[in-house]
């Protein structure tokens, strides 16, 4: 099973990594609209130093859904997402692997761009890492339950729309400790970890039941 899920990995991998674009677009509207709120609100630092932590975090929850609307979309157009179904192998261990490779190409992208992003709202050093560890931790997440969300709405019109629906509600609590773990960090490092707890238990949580419920979600979507 483990050289299944190698191969689901690497193919998504390599199919996306033809298409330079849609992997470029992810973290080009990451790096803009982060940028942009500096020059709406003014070069105050400490103003900017409040506002960094939600920043970074919503535009990083916006940048994981530009591709996830796409995650099974080309495999339910061209009958491999059928082939998928028919394989020994669990359907869920072929979905972890579809969202591993999601998340290598929009999530780990923002987590290695987060230091630049820090400068820009004069974070500390200490705040930077955090937000980088917090955002290692949540992004993931993001993937994992777009996941759900992407199954659920696969060939239908106008799925965009209803996933973003379906799923922002969901993102509310990864969100809220994410930017909550760095924003603490400027005042007090040592009250980060119940911050940082919460979102490695929901990793846990969404790594056991996500890809089982999308499994779930795509067999009733094909059917």
């Amino acid at each position: 099973m483990l050289r299944v899920f190698w191969c689901i990995l690497i193919r998504d991998l390599t199919l996306a990594l033809r298409r330079r674009t849609d992997v470029l677009t992810t973290l080009f509207f990451f790096v803009i609209v982060v940028s942009l709120f500096p020059l709406g609100v003014g070069t105050e630092h400490q103003v900017l130093r409040i506002l960094g932590p939600g920043v970074v975090w919503v535009a990083a929850l916006l940048a994981s859904m530009l591709a996830l609307e796409r995650l099974f979309a080309a495999d339910y157009e061209d009958g491999t997402l059928e082939q998928m179904l028919l394989t020994a192998q669990p359907l869920a261990l072929l979905v972890l692997a579809k969202i591993a490779a999601h998340w290598l190409l929009t999530g780990l992208p923002l987590v290695l761009i987060a230091p630049l992003v820090g400068m820009q709202y004069h974070l500390s050093e200490t705040a930077i890492g955090v937000m980088m560890f917090s955002l290692l931790l949540g992004t993931p997440i993001l993937s994992l339950i777009g996941a759900i969300g992407a199954a659920l709405t696969l060939g239908l019109r106008g799925g965009g729309i209803l996933l973003s629906l379906l799923i922002l509600p969901l993102y509310i609590p990864v969100l809220v400790y994410g930017a909550g773990a760095v924003e603490v960090s400027t005042i007090d490092l040592a009250d980060i970890g119940p911050y940082l707890s919460l979102l490695g238990a929901f990793l846990v949580v969404a790594l056991i039941f996500a890809p089982v419920a999308s499994a779930a979600a795509l067999r009733i979507s094909i059917e």
